[in-house]
């Protein structure tokens, strides 16, 4: 899976021109969300095709910031403080955690400033 940022002017239709790129493309949005701070949006959609959402996103304009290998997560929902252990135990390795979502399936979407450790220390948390 792959985690598309983008920047969107804080102005209606954005996101609408961004799902309407997303849906003639026929790609699938797994996840993600959109955070606004004052007159700029910064989005962070997940797809398991970065390559072709980052394509079909700038043939409709619209700017690209990254694409980036997401980190899946399943935290134990039965269990408080899940997403504390996980972030301590990213923390404690040195990694920051730059992004952090949930997919459509409700795990944990991660993106990490040093993905190879972050995998290790997390491998509690893979997905079955």
């Amino acid at each position: 899976m792959f985690d598309v940022e983008l920047r969107l002017p804080n102005r209606p239709g954005k996101l609408a021109k961004f799902g309407e790129a997303m849906g003639r493309a026929r790609l699938s949005i797994e996840g993600g969300g959109m955070f606004t701070c004052g007159d700029e949006s910064r989005a962070h959609f997940l797809f398991e095709d970065g390559a072709a959402a980052k394509r079909a996103a700038e043939s409709a304009g619209i700017e690209v910031i990254a694409v980036r290998r997401a980190l899946v997560r399943q935290l134990k929902q039965d269990r408080p403080g899940q997403l504390g252990a996980i972030a301590r135990a990213l923390a404690d390795a040195g990694v920051n955690i730059e992004t952090q979502y949930s997919d459509h399936a409700n795990r944990l979407i991660l993106i990490v400033d040093d993905p190879v450790a972050a995998e290790r220390v997390t491998s509690a948390w893979a997905p079955a």
